[in-house]
């Protein structure tokens, strides 16, 4: 059932005990003493295998734990240096800024919010990523905000909002097919019975997003030296539209992400160093180190100062820490011990949807990774579903309610330390304004859904 066999057979009380113990530690250091999430996380680490020592489970068996853990991130961790790689590339070839300004050219009514959150849902959608729909299009978003002097929290809570509605909708989507393949379920089918309660969150956040926009027109005097700003970047030219086309289309043709990805960082570099008379030498630069912009524009230079792999190093380190947590905390027996403990205390459909939705959800904040919470809790409960005949399209649907929009609002979770890099706004602060994500796992609980 479990990828890493687990080593000890605590009783549920103690892995109840243990798991507390380590959620206690990462929100402590976290929430209170304010620190980077890869201290309580470490901290963690080593309180697992001080505990497997104590139970006498040998060092090499902690070690294995620990490396299947973090290598099963190995995938992810190539997939965030391409993104950096991305953001840098977008920049120099102007796709990012031909979009802000494109952007700014539409924007002229009172929904600026909604409009955020509908746009990026349509391209998450679109794409199939809800990571890549927020380090591009959610970038240009949060530089708009910027220059109208808007909430970034509210912006940001728009932007993951809309992008992780594409996620979890989209057939492209990861998630997605994850989601509907560990339970069995055609695609399509997953996807046409969540929108039993994708559609109901969609609509109350955009009403939300609409009562939260600014009552009054919004000032295009200020726009239009955002604009300027960008001219005088020398990165407006209609070629920068060619990244995002390539980028769409191998979505659409199914290729795989990182190809994709890299497809459109050459394409962008190409038309960097041909259309942009970009050195070839300061191209590859940018590829590492990022972006330095220099239009005297405080605003334009701060959003356009980005990207770069080694910006994904702070990303890439904490997934394998928080994956090497999970490893440990199965070797160890601890999350096993307690799905299993739940499992055979469920027996009617509300009991069991609210169990579902909190094993996702509680293995989002132990472990702070989207796809373990989608693929133990599937696991774990794909028997309990049929023993109590209840479609197996509500557990599938359930786990992308619970597991994948619940992701982006652990502050230590991979998308949550990605979104709070790449858009500048902390999870903290942009979680209370994340509707789409925080109403769905509630609507999943009380809306029943397909029958069949």
């Amino acid at each position: 059932m479990f990828q890493i066999p687990p080593k000890l057979n605590p009783s549920w009380k103690e892995s109840a005990a243990i798991l507390l113990l380590l959620i206690f530690i990462i929100s402590y250091f976290i929430i209170f003493l304010e620190t980077v999430p890869h201290v309580p996380i470490l901290l963690g680490i080593l309180v697992l295998i001080a505990y497997g020592s104590l139970k006498k489970l040998p060092f090499k068996e902690l070690e294995s734990g620990l490396v299947q853990g973090a290598k099963s991130g190995i995938g992810a961790v190539f997939l965030f240096l391409l993104i950096g790689v991305l953001i840098g590339s977008w920049i120099i070839s102007g796709t990012i800024p031909v979009l802000m300004d494109t952007g700014i050219s539409l924007i002229g009514g009172t929904w600026f919010f909604a409009i955020i959150f509908a746009v990026t849902a349509i391209a998450g959608t679109s794409l199939g990523s809800s990571l890549t729909t927020s380090a591009t299009i959610g970038v240009a978003f949060i530089g708009m905000a910027e220059a109208m002097d808007l909430s970034l929290a509210i912006t940001a809570g728009a932007i993951v909002s809309g992008a992780f509605f594409g996620d979890k909708m989209s057939p492209l989507s990861d998630t997605t097919n994850l989601a509907s393949t560990v339970v069995d379920v055609d695609l399509f089918a997953h996807i046409k019975n969540m929108a039993w309660t994708t559609i109901p969150a969609f609509i109350l956040s955009f009403v939300l997003f609409v009562v939260l926009s600014p009552n009054e027109q919004i000032n295009t005097d200020r726009l239009g030296d955002y604009q300027n700003g960008l001219a005088e970047s020398g990165l407006l030219h209609w070629s920068a539209w060619l990244p995002l086309i390539i980028l769409a289309l191998f979505t659409i043709l199914k290729v795989p992400a990182l190809i994709t990805l890299a497809v459109s960082s050459l394409t962008a570099s190409v038309i960097a160093g041909i259309i942009g008379n970009i050195a070839w030498a300061d191209i590859t630069a940018v590829w590492f180190e990022g972006y330095q912009s220099n239009t005297g524009f405080g605003n334009v230079d701060e959003l356009l100062t980005r990207g770069g792999m080694n910006s994904m190093l702070f990303t890439i380190s904490l997934v394998i820490l928080a994956l090497g947590l999970g490893g440990l905390l199965f070797v160890t027996g601890i999350i096993p011990s307690l799905l299993y403990a739940i499992e055979h205390k469920l027996r009617n459909m509300a009991s069991i949807t609210v169990a579902t939705v909190t094993t996702a959800i509680g293995a989002n904040i132990a472990i702070g990774e989207q796809y373990l919470s989608i693929l133990l809790t599937g696991e774990a409960y794909k028997n309990v579903y049929d023993r109590a005949g209840i479609p197996r399209k509500k557990l599938a649907r359930t786990l992308e309610d619970a597991g994948t929009v619940i992701n982006p609002l652990v502050p230590w979770s991979v998308c949550g330390v990605f979104l709070a890099d790449v858009l500048g706004v902390a999870v903290l602060s942009y979680l209370p304004f994340a509707f789409f994500c925080l109403l769905s796992p509630i609507l999943t609980i009380f809306i029943k859904g397909a029958s069949k």
